[in-house]
């Protein structure tokens, strides 16, 4: 009798041990399918700028397509040559400079993915000048790139020009993105959104635009300044400007083209440059450029060029450099910028990125100075000699920019102090940056996000919350299928032989 029941208690212990055991193992098998590192896709874009194009490969884990903060930079690579509008009269070139690049992208991503990986061209400013200027030239251009980018082994789905607004919109989806500053995933198992102050405001400065993006305190009142979309469960109403011809590069130009009258024998001097500089330069881009007004009476024709000799005061080149807004216009009218733009008063945190990125990494001008650290570091810098200037950049003599960081240093501060209205207090609130975790800053991964619809209108599920209730169970059932094995052992050993 003793034996018989002794068995029976045996049978009955190993065999919820088994049970338990086996539930464990399909949790676990669950879990794993769930923790696991997850197939990975790719994506990549080509941002067509004023003065050059890059390519951006960009890669997320296949099963965290929807969800945020997840999307990282694989590659970034500068294509050779200017920008494709520089192509106009021989648009086939424009595609072929792109396939070097597109090829050492496409080195990276796994052969049996190239077909799976959603590829895109984004033209900016200098494109959406030359469609102004000729229309029928730009649609080469696009038409060129789409056939050689639609040749590759990539999914290509679109060549295109993108309007100041979208640029300036997915510039601000970008920069919130990497943040994390559109949702975040709270400790009690929640999705939640930062509150409006605390999203950031983009600035960004490429070759022939500007713009400017954020979220304002009051109602936009100007609906061609507004933007509005919804991201993950939240709405967003954006204030979003961009200003054609007050780029870097077109400023520059417009900034030459006003002293050119005033010069002798084609001989420019020049308030922005150190003393002690001179070099020759075309005369042609002036006379090209849609930003250059025709009846300015640029005298002689393309094939001269012209001497520029560095004069290095910075009093007469704030001054130039005031003359290429138009203030006035703004002098009775209430949230309005220059050039009549309308625009509320700044809010919040601001990135400023690319060209304001780089001119004030120069300048050292990134690590939170003041407004009035930062206009004594530009005026100090601009009555530097040329000597002096090459001297204290070692290596840079040859830097095509060098000439041009105190041009470009004091029309960011007129722009973004004169322009803008940022003073003494919201100046600190700018950040000037270029990566955010190794990601560029700016429009092209908002611009991905979007077309590939990976930013959903709704809050993606909650699958952190589920894969801790698996793993939790499984602890459960484990501990169980030890006690039942402990248990039969006790029996065993134990259990008096009747």
């Amino acid at each position: 009798m003793g034996m018989a029941r002794k068995k029976g208690v045996l049978a009955a212990l190993l065999g919820a041990a088994a049970i338990a055991g086996l539930t464990t193992l399909i949790l676990l098998v669950q879990a794993t399918r769930v923790l696991l590192p997850a197939d990975t896709k790719f994506g990549m874009v080509f941002d067509a700028g004023s003065s050059h194009t890059s390519l951006y490969l960009y890669r997320w884990p296949a099963d965290k397509e929807n969800d945020t903060g997840v999307v990282s930079q694989a590659l970034v690579c500068e294509v050779e040559g200017p920008g494709i509008a520089a192509y106009a009269s021989r648009p086939a070139e424009a595609g072929a400079k792109l396939q070097p690049c597109l090829r050492e992208a496409l080195a990276l991503v796994p052969e049996a993915q190239h077909p799976k990986t959603p590829l895109f061209l984004g033209a900016t400013a200098g494109m959406r000048l030359l469609e102004q200027k000729n229309r029928s030239q730009a649609d080469g251009i696009l038409a060129a790139v789409a056939q050689a980018l639609r040749g590759s082994p990539a999914d290509f789905r679109a060549a295109g020009i993108l309007s100041g607004a979208h640029e300036g919109a997915f510039g601000w989806i970008s920069t919130n993105y990497v943040l994390e500053q559109l949702i975040k995933y709270s400790f009690s198992g929640e999705w939640t959104h930062s509150p409006a102050e605390k999203l950031v405001g983009a600035l960004d400065l490429g070759g022939a635009s500007t713009q400017i993006t954020f979220v304002p305190e009051g109602p936009i009142l100007d609906a061609s300044s507004r933007a509005s979309f919804r991201l993950y469960g939240a709405s967003y109403s954006v204030y979003t400007r961009s200003y054609l011809c007050f780029g870097r590069d077109q400023m520059l130009t417009r900034l030459l083209a006003q002293l050119l009258p005033a010069s002798r024998d084609l001989v420019v001097e020049h308030p922005c440059y150190h003393r002690g500089y001179q070099a020759a330069q075309p005369l042609q881009p002036l006379l090209e450029s849609p930003c250059v007004p025709a009846d300015l009476g640029l005298g002689p024709g393309p094939g001269h060029n012209l001497t520029v000799k560095g004069v290095g005061d910075p009093q007469a080149c704030a001054g130039a450099i005031r003359r290429l807004f138009n203030f006035s216009s703004c002098e009775n009218q209430k949230d309005c910028a220059f050039d009549g733009a309308y625009q509320p008063p700044v809010r919040g945190p601001f990135y400023a990125f690319s060209s304001f990125y780089y001119t004030f990494s120069f300048l050292n001008l990134t690590s939170g100075q003041s407004l009035d650290t930062a206009n004594t570091t530009v005026w100090t810098f601009c009555q530097k000699t040329w000597e002096q200037v090459k001297a204290e950049a070692p290596g840079q003599e040859q830097d095509k920019f060098l000439p041009g960081y105190c041009s470009t240093g004091m029309y960011i501060l007129t722009l973004l102090r004169d322009g803008y209205g940022f003073n003494q207090d919201t100046w600190s609130g700018i950040e000037f940056r270029k990566q955010v975790s190794g990601t560029d800053i700016g429009w092209t991964l908002g611009y991905m996000l979007n077309l590939t619809n990976m930013i959903p209108e709704e809050a993606p599920a909650q699958r952190r919350a589920q894969s801790c209730s698996v793993w939790t169970a499984s602890v459960v059932f484990a501990a169980l299928t030890l006690v039942a094995v402990l248990g039969a052992a006790a029996v065993q050993l134990f259990w008096p032989w009747g």
